[in-house]
Parts: C-alpha cells; structure tokens; sequence
C-alpha cells in the first residue's frame, strides 16, 4: 500500500481529501498539522480525533510557532514588509512554512506522494507546490480538488455518501488565524466596492479611550511590552491581546495573485501593523537615510518573493543578511498610544537616537558648523544643475 502525507488542516477540504485518498485510491493516509500559531490546545486534540475517525494511519501535529518567527516573522520586521504598503503577509508567510515542514515530515516517514487541499483558483496552490517540488522532486504530489475542480457542494455530498456526518454548513466568512493575523474572506471582498461589516472581523471593540503600550527593541526584535521581557514571539501574543480589545489592524488587501488576477482579502493584524510601524519609526531615528532607502527597496523584494512562493530562491538569504546587518543599532522602546480602530506612536527613546541636539536641532541652531560652512556647501552641492542651466541656458521661468 502506497504511503501518501496529507497537509491536513481538519476542514472540509483536507477531510475530502483524506477520505478520498484512503478509499477511492488505496493509499495509507497519514496526516500532519502545522501550527504556525492559529491553533490552541483544544483545537489541535480535536482535530487530531477528526483525522483518526475519517481513516488517517496516522496523524502528527507539529508545532513551529518559535521557527516561524526566527525564520521568517523576524525578517518580515526588520523589512517592515507590508505588501502594496498593506498587507503584513499573514497567510502567505505561513504557507510556505507549513508546505516546507510538511515536505520534511513526508520524507521523514519514506511518503511515495503528498498531498494538499488547496483549489486551482488561488496562491495557495502555487506555494506547495514551489516548496514540494524544490525540496522533494521525487516524491508524487496529488491535489484531489483542484484536480478534480470540485464545489463545497460535491465534497459535502462525497463525505455524507461515505458516512461522513459532520455539520459542515458554510460559514458566512473564512476565517485563517496565525501569529502573524488574521485573514477573513467573504462575499464582499468578492467585490470591488463594498467594505467587509464589523461583524465579520474576529475581534471586537471592548475598550474605549486610550491606552498607552510600551515595545523594546534590541537589534530590531520586539524583547519586551510595557517592561515585560519575553521571546519575541510570545510578545506579539501579548500585544495583540492588548491591541485586539481596540479592534485595531483592520484593513481589506487588493493585490496581484502569483496566478495573474487581483484578489482582495480582508485582514485583522493588530500587532503585526503596530510592531511594524514601531519598528520602522525607531529606524527613522537610528539609521542612516542610505540604510533606510535600500532597506525599503530590498524589503519589498523580500516581500514580493516571499508572498509569491519564492522563499527558497538563494537571493533570499542575501537579502536577509543585509537586513540583519541594518539592525545593529535599531535599539530602544517606542511608546505607542491604543486607540479605538486605531494607533498613534508617541515617540522613542534610544541611546542610539541620531537626533543628538549637540549636533544642532532641525529647523533651530546649528552647534557643529558656521553660517560661512553653509553658504560653501551649498554652492558646491549646486554646482552640476548651475552648469547643466548655464550650458543648456534653461530659464525654468
């Protein structure tokens, strides 16, 4: 019998597929959840109980929250990756990782094929299949409902026709949870116009006023919120309960799919919005502005390449060692004020804060140069546009 590892998840999709996979093509099914921080406890028992009732041979959670973050959330930051100045990558991020940990555990138990749920009409699809055929190209990978172009309705029916009795009635919204947030898709982001109603987000506004937050950086990573120090991604679980009780991250992604046609999603990411911005604000203070403008070229080609499945491109590793280098001096704590829908970031507070007033103070006085040192400097810095005028006789009137 033919070994076959599914990329499970516990919904309709990896269901069908895992008890087509068992009874239509004989193969040995053996299941494997990667948790990249969008399941508890709970969850993760019960599923695993759901596998095991609708035939796996054997089923494996494996949980990756820590990975994840060291090798990938943390370059998202140090980027400050937000696709189309938007989106912080929430679900394309943690696909790659999931495909790339599933591949692994199939070689590990000796698969002859993997499996994935995905459809034909998304990124998702193109993501495993980039990360299985890079990693393993010998091993079969098999996508019954893409290749099959099967409705929810034809899968419901095949399950309940194999005594599958699960209430799978169609929520009104899709909802994706990981550390990095959360996406929610439904019948208006199918649209061009209408926004997605407050209801539909998972969090909602519980607190009123305002709320001040505190985030300490050390070498680009979060390392403490408001005084407390934990690993970094424990600290984006802390925020984001704080941040959540302002129902803050909202927003609706509009964007190219890797497969050629817009796609719009909406999203709820408090933490990852507020770290990245933080983040970003404390570099304003403490990089130089070269560093800074290859920082926003390379971290958007990071993005790019990452979202679209790219991550084993070699060019990526290049592109992290350059972002981990920026971060020498990208140390101190930001304080950020928690509003209802919203943010504001106060201010920082760093000993590497380029803004040292016994330089000068901008648009004030200046401690380090003479009125004489100015005027030279600024007729040196015009002399190529005063010759291309004065050749070219441009009037600019």
């Amino acid at each position: 019998m033919k070994k076959v590892v599914l990329a499970y998840s516990g919904g309709l999709d990896t269901s069908y597929c895992l008890k087509y996979l068992k009874n239509d093509k004989g193969y040995q099914v053996h299941t494997v959840l990667i948790n990249t921080g969008g399941f508890d406890e709970a969850e993760l028992v019960a599923i695993e109980e759901r596998a095991y009732e609708l035939g796996s041979a054997q089923h494996t959670n494996l949980t990756i929250v820590d990975k994840y973050y060291d090798k990938a959330i943390k370059y998202l930051i140090y980027g400050n990756v937000l696709k189309n100045n938007t989106y912080p990558l929430s679900v394309s991020a943690e696909r790659v990782f999931q495909a790339m940990e599933a591949i692994k555990y199939a070689k590990s138990v000796g698969a002859d094929a993997i499996a994935h749920g995905s459809t034909g009409a998304g990124n998702d699809q193109i993501r495993f299949d980039l990360i299985f055929q890079t990693i393993a190209p010998e091993i079969e990978i098999i996508t019954p409902i893409r290749d099959l172009k099967l409705s929810r309705e034809e899968e419901v029916a095949y399950l309940q026709a194999n005594g599958v009795e699960y209430s799978w009635e169609k929520a009104q919204y899709s909802i994706n949870k990981g550390l990095w947030g959360t996406s929610v898709g439904g019948k208006e982001t199918l649209t061009s116009n209408l926004p997605l109603p407050s209801e539909a987000y998972p969090s909602q506004l519980q607190k009123e006023g305002e709320e001040k937050v505190t985030l300490e950086f050390n070498k680009g990573e979060l390392i403490a919120v408001n005084g407390k120090k934990d690993k970094p991604s424990n600290n984006i679980v802390a925020l984001e309960k704080l941040a959540s009780a302002f129902a803050i991250g909202r927003d609706i992604h509009v964007g190219d799919t890797i497969i050629g046609i817009k796609g719009r999603v909406g999203f709820e990411a408090a933490a990852p919005l507020i770290i990245i911005k933080a983040h970003h604000l404390l570099e304003k203070h403490t990089l130089g502005k070269w560093q800074q403008h290859w920082k926003e070229q390379l971290g958007n080609w990071y993005g790019m390449l990452f979202h679209e499945g790219q991550f084993l491109d070699p060019v990526m590793r290049n592109i992290e060692t350059f972002l981990e280098d920026t971060q020498k001096t990208v140390n101190g704590t930001v304080t950020v004020a928690l509003k209802p829908y919203h943010f504001t970031l106060d201010g920082i507070e760093s000993d590497n804060d380029l803004m040292n007033t016994s330089f000068g103070q901008y648009g004030e006085m200046n401690n380090a140069w003479t009125a004489d040192d100015a005027k030279g400097f600024s007729k040196i810095l015009g002399n190529a546009q005063n010759i291309f005028s004065a050749v070219n006789k441009e009037t600019y009137i």
